[in-house]
Formats: structure tokens, sequence, C-alpha cells
């Protein structure tokens, strides 16, 4: 199986992106507190406890989702269990934005967020699972047992035995 750059890209943009979210929300703490803000009258300090909070939440989330692909391009296997989990919910999370930011932001954000779901889902599809034994080629190069046409044959149920 050959090495794909798709799973290290992946990281690294995951990598930077959960910095990035940490940053931005920490900043837009920042400026709340700063500014004394108010929204429909909450307490300044909450708003701006729960942006910061929520940036490193939202960060670690994509750091962890990006450990998941960095252990993809590892172990140059597919990812399984809680990393897949974490990917597939990464790749969710990445469509619902794209489709936020399009209205809110601009189709310049859209685009980035499109870009890291590809990403995302070329990580989760382009790894093939392990073949099973009925998948595999014998070694002898018969093409397996049965007919000309390379099929195998046909085998019938035991019939049930009454006691």
């Amino acid at each position: 199986m050959a090495r794909r750059p798709v799973a290290w890209v992946t990281a690294i943009v995951l990598f930077v992106e959960a910095v990035g979210i940490a940053l931005v929300n920490w900043f837009m703490g920042m400026v709340v507190d700063r500014q004394n803000m108010s929204l429909a009258g909450l307490d300044t300090d909450v708003m701006s406890t729960s942006s910061k909070v929520a940036g490193l939440v939202f960060g670690l989330y994509f750091a962890l989702c990006g450990v998941a692909a960095l252990l993809v391009a590892l172990r140059n296997r597919p990812p399984s269990g809680i990393g897949r989990i974490l990917l597939i919910s990464a790749a969710v999370v990445h469509a619902l934005l794209g489709a936020f930011t399009v209205g809110l932001v601009g189709w310049g954000a859209f685009t980035v967020m499109m870009v890291v779901l590809a990403l995302i889902l070329l990580v989760l599809m382009s790894y093939d699972r392990t073949a099973g034994p009925a998948q595999v080629a014998p070694e002898d190069g018969s093409g397996g047992e049965g007919g000309d046409n390379g099929t195998a044959p046909v085998a019938t149920p035991p019939t049930p035995s009454m006691p």
C-alpha cells in the first residue's frame, strides 16, 4: 500500500485550524471584555469567558481530529473507532460551517471550508479496508476453484436432521 500525502496535509490543516479557532475566539473574548459590550443585558464577563472557553474547546476538538488524521498518516491504515468518529464529525461540522459562512462571511470562507471538508473525506475514503479471505486470490495463479470462468462451485446447504 503506497503512502498517501493527503492524511499528512489534512493533519496539518486541522492543527492550523485548531490554533486559528482558539485564537479568534480568544481575541473576540478580549474585545468584548475591553469594550464592555453586552448583548440583551448579558454580563460582559460571562460573554468574554464563554467565548474563550468555547475557543479552547473547539480548538481541542480540531486538534484531536488532527491527531486522528496524523495517526492515519503514520500507520498508513484507515481510521477506526474513535478516530473515524472524530473525522466523520469533523466532516459534518465543516459542511455546516461552510453552509453558514457562505451567507455570513462570503465565498472565500466557503471555499476554505469545502477544501478542508474534501481533505477529511479523502482521508476517510482513500484508505481501503484489508481484504477478507473471500477476496484474496490463491497464490498458485489458478484463479480459484470452479469452472473455466473462475467462479467457485455453489455448495448446497446441509439439510437439518430431525431428532
